[in-house]
């Protein structure tokens, strides 16, 4: 593929060494203190000892600018070391995906040390084509030192490599394609336990566990009494009358295909046992803990799903918000 002409000058860039960033401050207990507590690192090398030690993996926070944006300390660059990516923005390639950093360690560094970093631009792929669109991988090198009276040392490297690219072309609206179908409701989790329940929902049936040995009652279905820890059960039919016992209203997130706001409830059947469902029939903000309600099976999806949900009756005398 035969390269851009404004690609020469940006291409020229390369092993262009950017000049020195210094840290703030030297390598001190405090800072090392700080980062360990907010990254949950415990290790006693670097919170104890005589000699004080930085976890490697702050190598690149030394050097960092603070919340100040390029506040960098005097005697630092003022050169851009991503300078090929502006050239790049300036040409189009304005978008950015696929970034990644490797950081490489030399050795410990300890308190006292004071470091500094230069950049270089390392490479520059040949053109890339993906499906958000047209651009090139740009790699640049961080090389990080400990200024010594000796001879400054190197002690570690980060490589920053980052996609810049010129976003696809939206597709027109004769190549749009179809809109997706409408979203269904989550059809609920079956298994041996709980598959009389909706076998029972789908024949407009409320079923409700019960225990043989001792007639208690029990939802949600399980394989074994809570009470007398009998494995022996049947069914009784409730009536679907009830009060809310407790509510939730869901603002957000707004979850196709429910409705929003979407009012939860614990219903308190009159047989005694609790379950969750949704309220229909009621405005959100007119919803009472104590208010009478009554199952209705509603059908979704087409068809394919029935839910028992239940709406309002005749208000409770003394509900409460």
């Amino acid at each position: 593929m035969a390269e851009y002409e404004w690609m020469n000058e940006i291409r020229a860039l390369l092993g262009k060494e950017y000049g020195r960033v210094y840290a703030w401050d030297k390598i001190n207990a405090p800072m090392i203190r700080q980062w360990c507590e907010v990254m949950g690192v415990d290790d006693a090398r670097y919170l104890a000892g005589e000699v004080v030690t930085a976890p490697p993996a702050m190598l690149q926070v030394w050097c960092m600018e603070g919340f100040t944006l390029n506040n960098y300390p005097p005697g630092s660059t003022t050169e851009n070391p991503y300078e090929a990516l502006k050239m790049m923005e300036a040409h189009g390639l304005a978008s950015v995906v696929a970034v990644n950093s490797e950081l490489s360690f030399g050795r410990d560094l300890f308190e006292g040390e004071r470091i500094y970093y230069t950049t270089r631009l390392d490479a520059i792929s040949p053109e890339k084509t993906t499906a958000l669109g047209t651009g090139f991988f740009v790699t640049l090198v961080m090389r990080f030192f400990s200024q010594k009276s000796e001879g400054d040392e190197e002690v570690g490297q980060l490589l920053f490599r980052v996609f810049k690219f010129r976003a696809a072309q939206a597709p027109t609206s004769a190549q749009k394609p179809a809109m997706p179908a409408p979203a269904k409701r989550p059809p609920p989790g079956i298994s041996d336990d709980t598959r009389f329940f909706w076998q029972g929902v789908n024949d407009g049936k409320l079923l409700i566990q019960r225990c043989k040995s001792c007639a208690t009652l029990r939802h949600p279905p399980g394989p074994v009494c809570s009470h007398c820890h009998s494995f022996e059960w049947d069914t009784v039919t409730s009536s679907g009358r009830g009060t809310v016992y407790s509510f939730v209203v869901m603002h957000y997130p707004e979850v196709p295909p429910f409705d929003h706001p979407n009012s939860i409830a614990l219903i308190e059947l009159e047989e005694g046992t609790r379950l969750i469902s949704q309220l229909v029939g009621v405005t959100p903000g007119q919803v009472r803990i104590g208010d009478a309600v009554q199952v209705e099976f509603n059908s979704f999806n087409n068809g394919e799903l029935v839910l028992p949900q239940f709406r309002p009756v005749a208000p409770t005398p003394g509900a409460i918000a």
